[in-house]
Parts: C-alpha cells; structure tokens; sequence
C-alpha cells in the first residue's frame, strides 16, 4: 500500500507537466531553484563541518530547527492542505488506517519540497565527515528530522482543518497566525543585535584564538543549547552530543526527537480517523433576511457583478486572509521598526502595502468563482460589466481606507511633509494593481479551494501556479509603478516637497491610466477567452 501511494504521488506529479504550460515552467523553475538552494546549503555546511565541527553543529541545530518548524507552520497559513492525495478520497477503498497513514508519510516527500528538505537533511549531515560515529548520529537525526517535517506537517493540518469550518475559529486563527509573523522580525533583530555584540566582544579573542569561529560560536551557542532540547532542534543536535562525548545527552535528545514524532503520529492518526467518518465541507445554510448587496446597488449586468463580490468580500472565508492581515499590518511595522531602531518611519510602508494587499486581491477571482462562472458564459454578461463589477467593490472601499493608513503613517512618523509623496504612491499603487489584477484574472487561472471548503487546502498544482501568477503581476505592478516610486523616494528621503506633490499628481494619472487601460483589456481577453476559463474552473473540480 506505501507503495501504490507512493506511486500514485509520483503519477500526479507527472501529470502536472501535462496539465499546462505554466505548471510546467513552475515546476521546473521551483526544481532548479530547490536544487540550488540543496547545493549551497550542502557544500556551506560540508566546508563549515571541515574547518569548525562543533559551531557547523550549533548553527545546523538552529537552522535545522527552524526548517522543522516552518513544516509545522507554514503549510495553515500559506499553502494548506495538501489535497494531491485527500484521504477522504480513499473512505470507500476501506484501506486500513494504519496502512494509509504510512503510504501517506511516504508520499509526503514525494514533492519538490520534500525532495529538498530530504536530500539537505542527509546531505548536511556530511558536515560531520571526519568523525564516523558522529556522522552515524547525523544520519539517524536527518531521517527523524524528515519524518518530524512531514508527520508534522500532516498532523497539525488535519487536526486543525475542521475547525475551519466554522468562521469563529477561523478568525481566530488567523489572528493567531499573524503574531509569529509579528515576531520574525524582532527575534531576527535580537539575533543579530546579540551576534554583533557577541561578535565585536570576542574580536580581541579572534587574533589569539587563531579565527572566527569562536566569537561566531559564542553567539550563536546559547540559542543552540535552548532549541537543542525542543522538539524543533533536537534531531538536528544528536551529533554535537557525540562529538562532545556526552552520551547521557545523546540518549536526552535522541528520547526528545522519538517521542515527539510517536506524539504527532498519534495526532495524525486520531485526526485522520475522525476526518474518514466526519466529511468536511459544504457551506453552513445560513438564514438570511433580503437581497443584501443585491437590493442596494443598480439592477444592471456591472452592479449585479459588484453586489456579488461584495458578498464575497465579506462572506466567503477564502478572502479572510488578505482582510485579516490589513489591521495587523501597523502593529507589525511599529514593532519591528522599535525593536530595529528605525522608529514610527517604518508606518510609511503600511498605506502602500495594503493598496497592494487590496488591489491584487481580485487576481483570480474567476478561480475562485468556481462553477459559478458558468453564469457569466451562459448569461453572456459584458466583459467591461464583469470587470469594473469586481473593480468597484475594492475600489469604493479601498481608496478611503488606503487614504486613512497614509495619514496614520504620516502621523506616527511625524512625516507630514511626505502626505503628498505617501498618497501619491499609495493610491497609484491600488490603482495600478486594480487595473493588473483585471487583466491577470481573464489570462492566468490557478485553482483555489473550491466554495465550502477549508480556506487552507491547497488543491494540486495550486502552489506553483499560483507562485508564477503571482510573480508576475507583482513584477508588472512594480515596472508600472517605478514613475511614481521615482519622485516619491527623494521626496520622503531627501526631503523635496516640491516632489511630493509631483509624485501625488504622477501617481494619480498614472494609476487611473493603468486601471482604465486594465479593465477594457481584461474586458476583451476575457470576452474573446470565455470558453477557455470556463474548462479551465471546471477542469479544477
């Protein structure tokens, strides 16, 4: 059975290269990519492990348990689900759970990363080369740090996904998933503030000591003792114990990693078997009053068009995500630019990110239509109507709200003479995404979980398509938008006023052109594509 899974895994992938050209350029970009990143952490850590064993040993310790913990964490909040090989898919086969859960763990690995994290594990390893039984003790720690990674993984999104369905605990989460975001770039900044001082305190040591491996291994030792005896870190430290002889440490660790993974497996197991006999999905039947958003806006094809995205703005839990994260983005840039010493400056950056954060959040709003679009194709709705329908929602709530975090932003920095310079950007920036958005969304589809589902299932080939559709609107976003960043930098760096007020005039021509532009042209390749969408919604069924 592990092995017909693992076949099975093997199959889709393959298939994925024949399902579109664009999956296969973002397969093969992300393989070549992952294949890069496998060399340069490998030699790195070979070379490290050759010249300084023991602080090779710690900083693999640290960062082998960061990667452990990105696989728990990163999968909810970002990709999901991993729906290629859905157990719910397997209910009427009657496979034993044990069995389905050991094919499952196999499978895990059979992705692009996987493969990367499987081969780096073993491949680090080697960092410990010139001393046998060392090398023993890494090899053992990789193959239960990818078991960790994977196990993991699979645990905590299925034991997380029913709560998904309900909206309470799907807003909670998504607070919740923002505070660790909160603390990457404090804890990063505590690092390096305490590896600098480590660095500069041992700088007298380092022409006695002969390097500067000491003074790096007096920085980093301490977080490498503490993430050591965590599940996270662990795995990772199992050869540091034997190089250092500390055998009773090997047995501590080696006791921490086992029944960390024995924890999660039974985790899984349990999630999984209530996941076989509870289905998922399908929307709560809510007992609504009127026509909401139909009832107020225009009885035309455009307001028919806007009252449903409004609906979805404020309904559909696939659109949490970028909602969610907009109230949390000034407390975010406060207290990173407090703990970095930069100060309220860093609440400039808000106003632009969430006009990028709202514009591009149509993007792939046919996608996330689902079978619904077959409305729009049947009915023959105008592809202008459709456009500015999906435009205006964002639009009329959007720039008010844009407008209100630049002031927020020129408040707390004390900046007011940037107003112009922020407000030229920052509505250039919605503008300009609006207008790509409208066209992205009539040429590149990726599939999105379909209506009732989990908002953190990722259903197959979603995470590259979505990757290179993203890429490049961001890259056309960011092309469009250098006129306005152009006068707006060296108005809010140098200070020039006089510039501000240029960037506020250039930004506001310059994104009304791109939306105006982008919506007529999305409108004709969605008029003339409209056949090609709808296979392409329903192919993702």
């Amino acid at each position: 059975m592990v092995a017909q899974l693992v076949r099975l895994k093997l199959t889709l992938l393959a298939n994925a290269f024949r399902r579109s050209v664009w999956q296969t350029i973002g397969l093969v970009v992300a393989s070549l990519y992952g294949l890069a990143v496998l060399v340069l952490v490998v030699v790195a850590a070979v070379a490290g492990g050759t010249l300084d064993a023991a602080t090779t040993g710690q900083v693999l310790t640290v960062v082998g348990g960061l990667v452990i913990l990105g696989w728990w964490v990163v999968p909810i909040f970002a990709f999901g689900v991993d729906a290629t090989l859905d157990p719910q898919r397997f209910v009427t086969f009657a496979i034993p759970r044990r069995r389905l859960l050991a094919g499952l763990a196999a499978a895990g690995v059979v992705s692009v990363p996987g493969a990367v994290t499987a081969l780096a594990a073993l491949g680090v390893s080697f960092a410990w080369w010139r001393e046998p039984l060392a090398l023993l003790a890494a090899l053992v720690g990789a193959v239960l740090a990818v078991a960790l990674c994977v196990v993991g993984s699979r645990a905590t999104t299925t034991a997380l996904a029913p709560l998904l369905d309900s909206r309470r605990y799907r807003e909670v989460l998504m607070v919740v998933a923002v505070v660790p975001i909160v603390l990457i770039g404090p804890a990063f900044g505590w690092i390096a503030e305490n590896v600098e001082k480590s660095v500069d305190g041992a700088s007298v040591q380092v022409s006695v000591d002969g390097g500067s491996g000491a003074a790096l291994g007096d920085a980093v030792g301490p977080l490498a003792r503490l993430v050591a005896w965590t599940p996270f870190g662990a795995p990772w430290a199992l050869p540091s114990a034997v190089h250092d002889g500390a055998w009773g440490l090997l047995v501590a660790r080696l006791a921490v990693a086992v029944a960390t993974l024995a924890l999660v497996w039974l985790v899984w197991d349990r999630a999984l078997a209530r996941a076989l006999v509870t289905p998922r999905g399908g929307a709560a039947a809510g007992a609504g009053k009127g026509l909401g958003w139909f009832s107020r806006l225009p009885a035309t094809p455009t307001g028919a068009v806007a009252a449903r995205c409004a609906t979805y703005w404020v309904r559909d839990p696939r659109y949490a995500a970028s909602i969610a994260i907009i109230p949390l983005l000034p407390v975010m840039m406060l207290v990173v630019g407090l703990t970095s010493g930069a100060g309220g400056s860093l609440m400039l950056v808000v106003a632009p990110l969430v006009a990028w954060l709202l514009g591009f959040g149509i993007s792939n709003d046919v996608g996330y239509d689902s079978t619904a679009f077959a409305l729009h194709v049947a009915t023959g709705v105008p592809g202008r109507a459709d456009r500015w329908g999906r435009v205006l929602p964002v639009l009329v709530v959007g720039l008010p709200l844009t407008v209100a975090f630049a002031l927020v932003g020129c408040g707390v920095a004390d900046r007011w003479d940037a107003l112009p310079a922020m407000l030229g950007v920052s509505c250039g920036t919605l503008a300009t995404s609006l207008g790509i958005s409208s066209v992205v969304s009539a040429r590149l589809v990726y599939p999105v979980p379909k209506p009732g589902e989990s908002p953190f299932k990722t259903p197959q080939g979603a995470t590259v398509a979505t990757m290179v559709a993203q890429m490049a609107a961001m890259g056309i976003i960011f092309v469009l938008s250098i006129p306005t960043l152009g006068l707006a930098l060296p108005a809010i760096l140098l200070p020039q006023p006089a510039l501000g007020w240029a960037a506020l005039a250039v930004g506001a021509a310059a994104g009304t052109i791109v939306l105006v532009v982008g919506v007529r042209w999305g409108a004709r390749v969605l008029d003339r594509r409209r056949p090609e969408l709808l296979q392409q919604v329903m192919a993702f069924r």
